[in-house]
């Protein structure tokens, strides 16, 4: 994966992990961190979302988010992008994705399955309440 302040190119078989994912979740909102090294993405890494109305959120499960986060050293990847999905809203970042946005330097990239027949998937940079939107490239 390749990024910039505006511009993210990730691998099609990554982007497509993600799709499945939230298609097998269609009614919670799947979470998760993208793994790689020197701009280049690798893995994909689920984390079970713990929000008490996952429909409607996501709150990364913090031993997961850890455990994966110490995985991704010991394998010698960082963190590239952190994912999740919007089953009933557009992939667009909501009130709750703002405010609680941790990592400004880190794209976030949003899955929505609110369409029809068409995965919808846009990335976006979050820094203090502010949204940058980030274009996406399949390689």
């Amino acid at each position: 994966m390749q990024r910039t302040l505006s511009h993210l190119t990730l691998p099609r078989p990554l982007v497509n992990t993600i799709l499945a994912q939230a298609q097998h979740s269609p009614e919670a909102e799947i979470c998760g961190l993208i793994g790689g090294k020197e701009g280049h993405a690798w893995h994909c890494y689920p984390v079970s979302n713990c929000a008490a109305n996952p429909a409607q959120r996501y709150v990364m499960n913090p031993k997961g988010q850890i455990d994966t986060l110490r995985q991704m050293r010991e394998c010698g990847e960082e963190l590239v992008a952190i994912y999740h999905s919007h089953p009933h809203t557009a992939a667009t970042p909501s009130l709750i994705d703002l405010q609680e946005a941790q990592y400004p330097d880190t794209p976030y990239l949003i899955i929505s399955l609110n369409t029809q027949g068409v995965l919808e998937i846009a990335a976006f940079r979050l820094d203090k309440g502010t949204v940058s939107s980030i274009q996406i490239s399949l390689e």
